[in-house]
């Protein structure tokens, strides 16, 4: 019988991510709300609706709007500067996939905002591709644990 991970650990590896995952909430909100207004960049459409499942209402930018990249960084630079956010940490939070395409481009897009002095916030990703990496390996997958983590968020 094929052992499987006890269950204890999977739900400490779930309220880790949840913790982040509501701190990245709460930067992501509206300014109009005395909230830090953090835009997250990923790669589609459907991490979009991925995200908005597990509640975040704040601006959530795509990759993939048929700009090459250096227009996208330019409206990046444009719409959001290299400021810092109110609370310190880097103004764009960056969260692309945790497999080999999605790494290439937080490499890219990391490299080519920082070279403009724009600094992006990747924790959310760090903890997300750590905690997550037995059960999902894309952005739009965590959509389907958005009940079990806005059950966890509601109790932390």
């Amino acid at each position: 019988m094929p052992s499987k991970e006890p269950l204890n650990i999977r739900e400490e590896r779930f309220i880790y991510a949840a913790k982040c995952i509501k701190e990245t909430i709460i930067r992501n909100r509206d300014v109009s709300e005395d909230d830090l207004a953090c835009p997250i960049l990923v790669e589609g459409i459907n991490d979009v609706k991925s995200l908005r499942e597990i509640g975040f209402i704040g601006k959530i930018e795509t990759i993939n709007r048929g700009w090459d990249r250096s227009r996208m960084i330019a409206y990046l630079y444009e719409k959001y500067g290299s400021e810092l956010s109110i609370d310190g940490y880097p103004k764009i939070i960056l969260l692309m996939d945790w497999d080999r395409t999605g790494d290439r481009l937080q490499k890219s897009f990391k490299a080519l905002l920082e070279s403009m002095d724009v600094k992006v916030d990747e924790r959310l990703r760090l903890v997300l591709s750590k905690q997550l990496k037995s059960e999902c390996r894309t952005v739009e997958s965590i959509g389907s644990y958005s009940e079990k983590f806005k059950q966890i968020i509601s109790e932390l």
